[in-house]
């Protein structure tokens, strides 16, 4: 299967796996449906988020076990703070539909900033630009990829019902 994102990665010479899966249509939760269909854990394979600076948007690169920190990658990005960008946005910005919306490959090249937790890991998965389908590169790959920086941007996912404990 042939995307943006494969054919950035086949340019810059970089090599990547592709694994597919059948997408189910009623299912909103696409990091952990790709979890579920590849068998790798969810600490593997990392979801794309596109956020707001007010300036520009940006994307947050993270594991599907985890959900993005704001504050922090507002930090990391060195801006005050951000919001996460509508989903409209981010699929007119990124040519990608959510759910399918890889981090390489987008019409624009935005900043990047990448979990740190990646780095855990030989190969991690990202989307490859479409619902069921999955690339998998070295963390370091996908930084060239997208000139991207680590930093730690994620925090663990509450269960539902549960509330995060005071500072």
């Amino acid at each position: 299967m042939s995307t943006p994102a494969t054919v950035a990665l086949t340019r810059l010479g970089l090599p990547f796996q592709t694994h597919t899966y059948a997408h189910d249509p009623s299912v909103s939760a696409y990091g952990q449906e790709a979890a579920d269909a590849t068998g790798v854990e969810p600490e593997r394979i990392f979801k794309t988020l596109l956020v707001d600076t007010g300036r520009t948007l940006a994307v947050g690169i993270v594991p599907v076990s985890g959900s993005l920190d704001l504050k922090a990658v507002a930090a990391a990005l060195c801006v005050k703070k951000v919001t996460m960008a509508e989903p409209a946005v981010a699929e007119r910005s990124t040519g990608y539909v959510v759910g399918g919306i890889s981090p390489v490959g987008q019409r624009k090249a935005l900043p990047t900033v990448i979990d740190e937790s990646a780095r855990g890991f030989e190969t991690v998965f990202v989307s490859g630009g479409r619902r069921g389908f999955e690339i998998e590169l070295a963390p370091d790959d996908l930084a060239a990829a997208t000139g991207g920086t680590f930093a730690t941007i994620s925090r663990e996912r509450l269960p539902a019902g549960s509330r995060a404990a005071p500072p």
